[in-house]
């Protein structure tokens, strides 16, 4: 078995890939993109955090999170919103015998990938990151062409052009 080992650092930025179980032409999160705003709404109304970037594809998200000063729980808040996200869908998914034997649904992978945020250049280069993964996986041209990212709030603060990395990766420095 796998030894994982996560760093805790209360009040840290981390940033996640949290993806569906059966990735292969799923377009779960797109079609149910209501519920899921509602279950991260919900768990950050619960379990304070900020996001700070955030893209929505059909079978994954990328995301950053930074947790409140002396709090380092990230896995409490990605557990809660998977929860709420599967109590707000109907169960119509392939589950496998063993979830079927642990009662768990068969939408989400199990684990997810976390990366402590180390320095502000890391914050910058994984929110680059974040925002360019419609453009890398396909599903848009361009940034700005993607409607489920928090993009668009960093291009009205001003952070962003409306433009930027229109589909030219060589301008960008992305994180992982």
């Amino acid at each position: 078995m796998p030894d994982f080992r996560r760093l805790f650092v209360p009040g840290g930025s981390y940033f996640f890939t949290v993806n569906l179980l059966e990735r292969r032409g799923n377009r779960l999160l797109v079609d149910n993109i209501d519920a899921l705003r509602e279950a991260v709404r919900k768990t950050k109304k619960e379990r304070l955090f900020r996001i700070d970037a955030w893209v929505v594809l059909p079978e994954h998200m990328p995301m950053m999170m930074t947790l409140p000063p002396g709090d380092a729980d990230f896995s409490s808040r990605i557990r809660a919103i998977k929860i709420r996200f599967n109590r707000a869908i109907p169960a119509t998914e392939r589950r496998s015998e063993t979830r079927i034997n642990n009662g768990e649904r068969g939408i989400w992978q199990r684990r997810f990938w976390e990366h402590l945020i180390r320095d502000e250049r890391d914050f910058e280069k994984h929110v680059d990151y974040v925002h360019y993964n419609p453009v890398k996986h396909g599903h848009a041209v361009s940034v700005a062409d993607w409607p489920y990212s928090t993009f668009h709030r960093w291009v009205e603060r001003g952070v962003y052009p409306q433009d930027w990395a229109g589909g030219d990766i060589a301008k960008v420095t992305l994180g992982e």
